[in-house]
């Protein structure tokens, strides 16, 4: 991910932003080429930066683009402790509580990724950025004219508070980018010093710099983690407006915005009001699109896509159905099995209980034929493996043999593909094969292990829909003798068990950034996140082989070497199967009331029609929606 903000989530926003011209530009090299205590204006983690110090604004922005109008909006994506069925509170930053989607946007970060390279951030807040020359400090030159939506200047002193305050009580997914954090200093009002340990890497520095920028002085009596609905002033682009706690949110473009005429800004954020509904269930937002209540949808739902996008504004060319490429970036959609259950614990079961789901029936006969069978956790990306390890594959592997599945020095692993009959007996018998292995024997009509313990697999659901796709699949489980169950819960109840971990199995999809980090892979896949409240190892991964690999990941100092680190850890993952690999879509379908503009080409590495569609009355009229 380019940001703390965008890093891992199961569906991601990012906001393009860049800087003026002043500064130097930052050479293609890598990290130990950069110039030190040379004043850059913008940073890349492999040295790689497509807009000089003097551009005027990022390429897939429309700075002609007319302004005002509304969207309201079904959010696709969300993040931190986000959720687009409810909201208690207006903190974003915590684990604690549901906040409202785009809640980011109310806030600037020193710097921001752009939408069309992998991992190249710009000055926003910063106009600047110097390196040390041991390649552990960063000094930061706030632009002066930066403000608060309380009218206060953004000082040194605010963001060195927002950096401490972050690392010790910010949300999982924000503090594991200030880890190797050593000190946080406003040297000056408008100069901020952030040093780590030495023990980071340059990929990690990265994700630290786009952290969202808060006012110290709001919190002067209040508990950082326990704000409630207070709104904490912040230097974005929006504002809050109208909202009713849990039903809607409208989000206002601030006509002060600071930064408005900057060229990180120009050309974006077109609509005056964003309106986000919320709603426990997808058909009663599905419905409040066909009435026009909600004005942009994106389709996650095969049936839906498939046979309920035939209302009379679709014919009558009102509503806009169609098909977007997907962003280029590593994602992925799996089941998480709790290996902290002991039951799971064994590659074997894991194994036995993908080869349960027969993809091709389902595919065919449940999501018409509109999604691929996933292989990978890298999904849609040059990180996702194929055939045999290379030589320069192999020289990392070697060293871990004996550690890793002997497998991994073969052929990839994939997906089985079944009969499609629902009933592929082959697949089944290896299933039955490997719980036997596992020490899980038939027993009446159930599997039990040598204790008597009987084999039970619960899969937590906040959603039906999980339950009509998934149905067969459980129906195969018990047909071999799981004791399998869907246990469907509210959306407060979800969260807090995911994030205690208290569950047998989920489902969870994320994508990475296309340039993935030490720490961010880390939150999924090392020992250490296993047992941290709120981190994405869901499954419980500890295994010093992934570790090491990890590792190898933040010791790349290439793209190559990047990449081949990569392509091992994913070798290693498919092996042990902690992750099942479930489905994937390879384009965003989405439907639209014919009220908006847009540049046809999307960018690369985010979609965020909110910030790059604009309302065009031309057509609100032709459709009678002016």
């Amino acid at each position: 991910m380019s940001t703390a903000l965008s890093r891992l989530t199961r569906r991601t926003v990012l906001k393009g932003l860049g800087l003026a011209a002043g500064a130097a530009v930052l050479p293609r090299a890598a990290f130990a080429a950069i110039p030190t205590d040379t004043p850059l204006h913008g940073l890349s983690a492999f040295g790689d930066l497509k807009y000089p110090p003097d551009y005027g604004a990022f390429d897939y922005a429309t700075p002609g683009a007319p302004q005002g109008g509304r969207m309201n909006y079904s959010v696709p994506n969300w993040v931190l402790n986000q959720s687009p069925q409810t909201f208690d509170t207006l903190n974003t930053f915590v684990l604690q509580g549901n906040a409202p989607p785009r809640l980011e946007s109310l806030y600037d970060g020193l710097m921001v990724s752009s939408l069309d390279e992998p991992d190249s951030l710009y000055g926003a807040l910063a106009e600047t950025v110097s390196i040390s020359t041991d390649r552990n400090t960063f000094t930061f030159a706030l632009r002066p004219e930066a403000r608060f939506s309380d009218g206060r200047k953004v000082t040194a002193g605010d963001v060195a508070f927002t950096y401490r305050v972050l690392k010790e009580k910010g949300h999982p997914s924000i503090a594991v980018s200030l880890r190797e954090m050593a000190e946080a200093v406003a040297v000056d009002e408008r100069t901020f010093r952030l040093t780590f340990s030495g023990k980071q890497t340059y990929q990690e520095t990265l994700d630290a710099f786009g952290l969202p920028v808060v006012p110290e002085a709001f919190f002067e009596g209040r508990d950082f983690e326990r704000t409630g609905l207070d709104v904490i002033p912040g230097s974005g682009r929006r504002k809050i407006g109208r909202m009713e706690v849990g039903r809607f949110i409208e989000y206002e473009k601030r006509e002060d915005y600071w930064a408005k005429d900057l060229p990180f800004a120009r050309g974006l954020d077109h609509f005056q009001t964003v309106r986000i509904d919320f709603f426990r269930d997808r058909q009663p937002a599905l419905e409040a699109f066909k009435k026009g209540e909600i004005t942009f949808r994106e389709e996650f739902t095969t049936r839906s896509w498939a046979v309920e996008y035939d209302f009379p504004a679709v014919a009558a060319k009102q509503v806009i159905k169609r098909e977007f490429p997907v962003e280029t970036r590593p994602k992925f959609q799996c089941w998480a099995l709790n290996q902290r259950r002991q039951r799971f614990a064994d590659p074997r079961v894991r194994r036995a209980i993908n080869l349960c789901f027969d993809f091709e029936w389902t595919n065919q006969n449940i999501l018409f034929g509109l999604r691929t069978h996933s292989d990978s956790p890298f999904e849609g990306s040059p990180y996702k493996a194929a055939g045999t390890p290379s030589p320069a594959e192999l020289a990392i592997l070697e060293p871990l043999r004996g550690q890793v599945p002997d497998e991994v020095f073969g052929a990839v692993w994939t997906q089985p593909v079944s009969d499609g009959t629902g009933n592929d007996r082959k697949l089944l018998r290896e299933a039955v094969r490997l719980f036997d292995e596992a020490g899980w024997k038939r027993q009446g009509s159930g599997l039990v292990n040598a204790s008597g313990e009987v084999f039970r697999l619960e899969y937590m659901i906040n959603g039906a829909e999980q339950q009509r796709v998934y149905g067969k699949f459980f129906d195969t489980l018990r047909r071999i003798g799981v004791d399998a169950s869907f246990r469907l819960v509210d959306e407060a109840q979800y969260q807090d068990r995911q994030q205690r971990f208290d569950y047998d199995m989920i489902l969870a999809a994320f994508s990475f950034s296309a340039t993935p980090t030490r720490d961010s892979l880390g939150l999924f896949f090392a020992g250490r996140s296993r047992d941290v409240p709120g981190s994405y190892n869901f499954p419980g991964t500890a295994d010093p082989a992934v570790d090491a690999l990890i590792a190898k990941v933040g010791e790349a100092t290439t793209r190559e070497d990047l990449t081949t680190a990569i392509l091992c850890l994913d070798r290693v993952l498919r092996a042990r199967l902690d992750w099942l690999p479930n489905i994937n879509a390879d384009q965003h379908r989405v439907a639209y009331w014919d009220l908006f503009g847009f540049k046809e080409e999307k960018p690369d590495y985010g979609f965020p029609v909110e910030s790059l569609w604009w309302y065009d009355e031309a057509r609100a009229k032709a459709i009678g929606r002016a």
